[in-house]
């Protein structure tokens, strides 16, 4: 019976002859469960003379394997180079370039990408040591890479190696994560001067999302390494991210306060027209700033004339950076806005809303009180002569001010009787400490065997005359306030009686607290005057706390429309309208103050 002719028995079917042995190039082919080859294994776990010399060996046998790839589409080059391994590097580099070989070679191998996108220089930034800028090095004349790209000698740093055998390597890839970029998102700013400085300036700014170097910068602490990339390519501040926006976007979203308005300031010097820059939604930096709060942003492009050309600047809905301050009910920043006589107040948005129209629809429909932000920027609109929309006034208010449906009459009803329960026992609790201070008057009473005996002991004296009164007033004031508060929470009255007594009575128990603390400090100071009279004055003094604090937020608030209305209405009408606003303030908040010694000093006449 014939035989097969490798030798195999047709009838067993099987040969009985031993394998023959794989060729040694199969054998360097083959690869580990992660995908390397012989020579990437070589590459990543050594650079001694007995690896150098290994690498070598493999590279004759088999040249393709330099650019073989594994799993991960990393080259032995990336091993070498992820792993620190300097000699090897520079050993694969040399082998690439050999002569004999394609003159290309050399390029493609430094050049090839992995999976992610990464270089072998991306693997050597990863791995390098490095170090960050401070503002000191930009403003040092002539500042360069002192550290060598991160402090090793010269010999030893595998990003100049790189660099050196291509200049061009850091312009690779073409998109996505630049080594520029990757250095900088390390802190490595060493190392981003060493590949500006190696590749001549001809490399890549990219980023991921179609960000640039520059985007990242502007996020960092410091502002050495934003100032070298402008330095080095001035059309940054102008490119866009896939959403639109810009590096002066990404910086007004953020919070280093004092810090961003030094870049911002140094950008508008040196860029003036890439304040107008937009995003995807037409919105420039400054209406980031507002949508991210940025007060102080704000603020300065409103007291930078080289940036009040954007003041107006509507986006893709027609909204300026007024109107998006309005709609979030953002006091300050309205303030600031309305400080600058540039910004209109009447442009109208895509919906036809004028800044006045969107302050009015943010009014609550509930009773609230006057000194919420709405309120307040409502106030100050119309306070400077911001108009409606082209609209009848009956149309306006029938537009905004339309009937409380039932769903929110019962939703003011539940309003105003949980308002209702803790002011009326502030209100009871006044009432009767005032009610118990006029028969436990300080000072005691007179003995019966004296003169006018079981009368007080001080009567006759201006500071008790004053106490008296203030205990009265605050008495008075707290039992009106209590009885009000008992008909506004009751459901048997129409909702606007309810509304028109807690009014009224939250008004008087805010007189009953101011009639009490004036009560607390004259009954000290009378029984401590005689004995202790620096402890009676420091009490007089400090006890008027109470009645600042409730007015405080009025105070603050006032102070910063004081500017705006410098800026609009000129120093006499601000000083006309700040001055009738305090004394205003006084005699709404201070009027038992001044009936309590108005009266002691009558008193004190008649006495006499």
């Amino acid at each position: 019976m014939e035989r097969t002719a490798a030798g195999g028995d047709p009838e067993q079917g099987v040969d009985h002859d031993p394998p023959a042995p794989p060729a040694a190039g199969a054998l360097l082919k083959g690869v580990t469960p992660d995908g390397d080859t012989a020579l990437h294994a070589a590459a990543g776990n050594g650079d001694d003379d007995d690896y150098l010399k290994f690498a070598g060996i493999i590279c004759d046998r088999d040249r393709e394997l330099l650019f073989a790839k594994n799993h991960m589409g990393d080259t032995p080059l990336h091993c070498a180079a992820g792993a620190g391994r300097y000699k090897m590097v520079s050993h694969l580099i040399a082998l690439a370039g050999c002569e004999g070989a394609d003159t290309d070679s050399k390029l493609k191998l430094l050049r090839m990408d992995n999976e992610r996108h990464e270089t072998a220089l991306h693997k050597a930034v990863w791995i390098e040591d490095g170090s960050s800028l401070d503002d000191k090095d930009i403003r040092r004349p002539g500042y360069k890479d002192d550290a060598d790209g991160g402090g090793k000698a010269e010999e030893d740093n595998m990003v100049k190696l790189l660099m050196d055998a291509d200049p061009e390597l850091a312009k690779y890839p073409a998109e996505g994560i630049s080594p520029l970029y990757l250095a900088i998102l390390l802190e490595k700013d060493t190392i981003a001067v060493t590949l500006y400085e190696k590749s001549g300036g001809n490399l890549s700014y990219s980023g991921p999302d179609g960000q640039t170097a520059l985007h990242l910068a502007v996020l960092r602490i410091t502002n050495a390494v934003m100032m070298k990339l402008l330095e080095w390519n001035k059309s940054l501040i102008a490119q866009v991210d896939k959403h639109g926006s810009t590096p002066l976007h990404f910086a007004s979203s953020l919070r280093h306060n004092h810090r961003d308005i030094r870049i911002f300031n140094r950008i508008a010097q040196e860029f003036p027209d890439s304040a107008g820059l937009r995003n995807a939604k037409g919105r420039t930096f400054l209406h980031v700033a507002v949508e991210k709060r940025r007060r102080e942003i704000v603020s300065f492009v409103c007291q930078t004339p080289s940036a009040e050309w954007i003041l107006n600047m509507q986006d893709k809905n027609g909204n300026t950076a007024l109107h998006l301050a309005i709609k979030r009910n953002m006091l300050k920043t309205c303030y600031a806005l309305l400080g600058n006589k540039k910004v209109l107040l009447n442009l109208s948005n895509v919906k036809g809303h004028t800044p006045l129209d969107l302050s009015r629809r943010n009014l609550p429909r509930r009773i609230y009180y006057k000194m919420i932000p709405e309120s307040q920027i409502h106030s100050a609109l119309i306070s400077f002569g911001a108009e409606h929309s082209v609209l009848r006034r009956d149309h306006i208010e029938g537009k905004y001010g339309r009937p409380l449906n039932q769903k929110e009459k019962n939703e003011q009803s539940d309003l105003i009787n949980n308002a209702t329960q803790m002011f009326i026992v502030g209100a009871v609790l006044i009432a009767t400490v005032a009610f118990g201070a006029t028969f436990a008057i300080p000072g005691g009473y007179k003995a019966d065997d004296h003169l006018n005996g079981g009368t007080p002991t001080l009567a006759g004296r201006y500071t008790f005359d004053a106490f008296m009164m203030a205990n009265t007033l605050a008495f008075v004031c707290s039992t009106v306030a209590t009885l009000g508060l008992v008909l506004s929470g009751t459901t048997l009255f129409d909702l606007r009686t309810r509304k028109m007594n807690f009014i009224v009575s939250v008004s008087l128990f805010s007189s009953s607290v101011t009639s009490m603390t004036v009560a607390f400090a004259l009954a000290a100071y009378m029984v401590l005057a005689p004995v202790a009279r620096s402890t009676a004055i420091a009490i007089f003094i400090i006890s008027p706390v109470a009645v600042l604090y409730r007015n405080l937020e009025k105070i603050l608030k006032l102070r910063l429309l004081a500017r705006a209305q410098f800026v609009r209405k000129g120093p006499i009408s601000a000083m006309q309208y700040f001055v009738g606003t305090v004394i205003f303030l006084i005699m709404w908040e201070l009027w038992p103050v001044i009936v309590t010694f108005a009266w002691a000093g009558f008193a004190r006449i008649h006495h006499g």
